[in-house]
């Protein structure tokens, strides 16, 4: 090899400083780990969206969940307007209300219906005087059967069949309900209600879980058996079936009654795990050490042994939120969820069941809210899960 390739020491130098990369806390560390999983920072970034959207959403609204107009009822988010005049813009709803839209998608309000021929089939609304023939016979009499196309509109002499384009709707951006209500605004309050649950019954779960399993496991013996039999009983009826008899014991269909009953029952995943890792925990050097000296078991459970199972518990109580997430619209969606006027995404998905073939998109966002808060919490629980294994922690 040619010897030009390499720089030769000077021999006078005896010791070359060893370079080393600067030592990182347990934490620093998991953050380092978190940051490369690349599925994990976009459940990060998923689940910062959705809960800035559900706390600074209705700011930037001027419509609340329950404002309603009849008139505007069922309007998709996307809608075939058709140009009667230079400015005029008309959509027709499948009730067959006209409204005038501008050329960008805004609803500027209904037109009024002057006559009604059931016979023929034909509805006449007026705009500034002038007369707006729909003719909705086509496909429905025998004698115009096989037309391409299913209603037509008449103004000022010229009949209108094919539609001038299609354009998102500016009002209602996700479209509106059966009552004329904003269907995105229901969304975003329904992020506040499934989230809300979703947390207090997690931080329940927390605290009652995390302290149950730590007393049981540390304790053993007579007092771990009948604590953990407890926790038997309470697992061996399902969560939902629980939940569901709690609700219709207490009978107020509120937001605190469904924080009550998941609250009530979803710490005891977290007390076994927590038992678990108390078990593994509580026979190591530190803690026999801690005893000798004689410190209180109160002191060793939660300034020992809490802080050292850390880990698992944030990272079960990061895969258990999208869990109530989805136990909530569960209930919502049998009807036992929060009452009208207010709005969870299961309520939402309900509602919408009654004219899902007519109307899907009222079951789409919910349902896609749903979808993404659960991805998002799974692919971050899923990172937090490698972070913080020690055993998974490489140079």
């Amino acid at each position: 090899m040619d010897s030009k390739q390499f720089e030769f020491v000077d021999k006078s130098v005896k010791e070359i400083p060893e370079k080393m990369r600067p030592s990182l806390t347990y934490w620093q560390d998991a953050w380092r780990r978190l940051k490369n999983h690349k599925l994990a920072m976009i459940g990060l970034a998923g689940v910062t969206l959705i809960v800035l959207i559900a706390v600074f959403g209705p700011m930037f609204t001027t419509l609340s969940y329950s404002d309603q107009n009849l008139d505007y009822a069922n309007v998709p988010p996307r809608m075939d307007i058709y140009q009667l005049d230079e400015d005029l813009y008309v959509f027709l709803t499948t009730d067959y209300k006209v409204l005038q839209i501008s050329k960008d998608g805004h609803i500027l309000g209904r037109l009024p219906r002057t006559k009604t021929d059931a016979i023929k089939k034909i509805y006449t609304y007026e705009y500034e005087g002038e007369a707006v023939a729909l003719d909705f016979s086509y496909n429905l009499l025998k004698d115009k059967q096989g037309y391409p196309y299913d209603f037509s509109f008449t103004y000022k002499g010229t009949e209108y069949t094919e539609p001038y384009k299609k354009v998102q709707n500016r009002t209602y951006p996700f479209g509106s309900d059966i009552l004329g209500r904003d269907l995105m605004v229901r969304v975003i309050y329904g992020a506040r209600i499934s989230l809300t649950v979703a947390l207090v019954a997690s931080l329940v779960n927390l605290f009652i879980g995390v302290v149950y399993g730590s007393i049981s496991g540390f304790e053993g013996g007579r007092t771990d058996g009948i604590m953990m039999r407890i926790v038997d009983i309470l697992n061996s009826i399902p969560l939902v079936l629980y939940v569901i008899l709690i609700m219709v014991l207490v009978g107020n269909r509120g937001l605190w009654t469904m924080i009550i009953a998941l609250g009530s029952v979803y710490w005891v995943v977290m007390a076994r795990l927590v038992r678990g890792q108390v078990l593994s925990l509580k026979n190591q050097e530190f803690v026999m050490a801690a005893r000798a000296l004689g410190v209180s078991k109160g002191h060793i459970i939660f300034r020992h042994l809490i802080p050292n199972a850390l880990g698992p518990i944030i990272v079960s109580m990061t895969m258990m939120i999208p869990s109530a997430v989805f136990t909530e619209a569960f209930i919502g969606f049998i009807g036992l969820g929060v009452s009208a006027p207010m709005a969870s995404w299961g309520t939402l998905a309900n509602d919408a069941l009654q004219g899902l073939l007519s109307y899907p998109y009222q079951l789409f966002y919910p349902s896609m809210a749903i979808a993404l808060t659960m991805l998002s919490f799974n692919f971050l629980g899923d990172g937090l899960r490698d972070a913080l294994d020690p055993r998974l922690r490489k140079g």
